[in-house]
């Protein structure tokens, strides 16, 4: 029978050597990267930026979304710590690695300044994980998001978030606005006007709203309400999953 504190020294020293290889697998170098630091530095890669992906869908103000904007957020960090370990510490790699970007054409214009910076911190997560700095990324994704989560709590974040888009014409009479309103009213928490052109000769109004439903409303029950208004034509609800751009 081997003794008891023979036993706990047995396990304190083999778990010893399990940490020891661990934190020398997280800790090699550039040029000689282990299975495991790569494995890490991808898992790591995702993680944030999905993190980064959902603190973008809890913390949008706007009236719609791009769900490709999305999976950029969580791709691009993969690819740049691909692009990063692929590197690693050769400049000629380097210098290709520039070469073949400056191929390619981004032709996607960035409207939001907020968008820009969500996309700088997907780079920034895929080059920290690239480079095996574990920490340093983690640390900063965490610190981004808790100044993001502040900013939406405060009177920084301007502006309620509508459900859909509302774009219909009337004839050019006080009356048939005020019947219009008087519908929104009744089944719109709140509901913004953004737009109002003439059309044709000028009889006629094409006005764009911006609305929050009301709990128990829904799309049908707006269009319903909007048979109503006397002169209502062309009406088109766009709701907020289904708009790309506005």
């Amino acid at each position: 029978m081997i003794p008891t504190e023979r036993k706990q020294d047995f396990y304190e020293h083999l778990l010893g050597r399990i940490v020891v290889l661990d934190f020398t697998a997280l800790s090699t170098s550039m040029v000689h990267p282990t299975l495991l630091t790569i494995f890490y530095a991808f898992l790591l890669s995702f993680i944030l930026g999905t993190v980064l992906a959902i603190l973008y869908i809890k913390t949008f103000q706007g009236l719609s979304y791009s769900r490709n904007f999305l999976h950029c957020l969580v791709l691009c960090p993969i690819i740049t710590a691909t692009a990063m370990q692929a590197i690693g510490e050769n400049v000629a790699r380097g210098i290709g690695m520039i070469g073949a970007i400056s191929l390619l054409r981004f032709r996607t214009n960035i409207k939001d300044p907020r968008d820009m910076f969500f996309i700088f911190a997907s780079l920034a997560v895929g080059v920290a994980a690239g480079v095996h700095a574990y920490a340093i990324g983690t640390i900063g994704i965490l610190c981004f998001t808790a100044a993001v989560l502040v900013l939406s709590k405060t009177p920084f974040a301007h502006g309620p978030q509508f459900d859909a888009l509302l774009r219909l014409q009337l004839k050019r009479d006080d009356q048939t606005v005020r019947d219009l309103e008087k519908v929104l009213l009744d089944n719109c928490k709140h509901f913004a006007m953004i737009s109002a052109r003439e059309i044709g000769q000028g009889d006629s109004l094409d006005y764009a709203y911006q609305l929050k439903f009301k709990n128990q409303v829904n799309q049908h029950t707006i269009i319903n309400s909007l048979q109503t208004v006397s002169g209502a034509k062309g009406v088109n609800l766009m709701m907020q999953d289904s708009i790309i751009e506005v």
